[in-house]
């Protein structure tokens, strides 16, 4: 079975981001049609608007965003 996927543009913005980690975007996605290794349902991924650099997190519950994005922040500022 095939599924189609769409791809959901942030579309323009006004916002002009001068630095790194100034402006993150986030999507949480799931649940998952298929159980992933460690029980994982969801994902959540981060987006430096001014890098484009992408972080990918898997979760094993959407609840889970919460503690990940705190991970995340002392991560990517230290």
């Amino acid at each position: 079975m095939l599924e189609k996927s769409s791809h959901l543009s942030l579309g323009p913005t006004s916002y002009k981001t001068s630095a790194p980690l100034e402006l993150i975007y986030s999507d949480v996605w799931g649940p998952s049609p298929m159980l992933y290794s460690d029980g994982f349902w969801y994902f959540v991924i981060f987006v430096d608007a001014y890098t484009k650099y992408i972080w990918f997190f898997p979760l094993v519950a959407k609840y889970d965003v919460f503690t990940i994005f705190h991970q995340f922040q002392t991560q990517v500022e230290h």
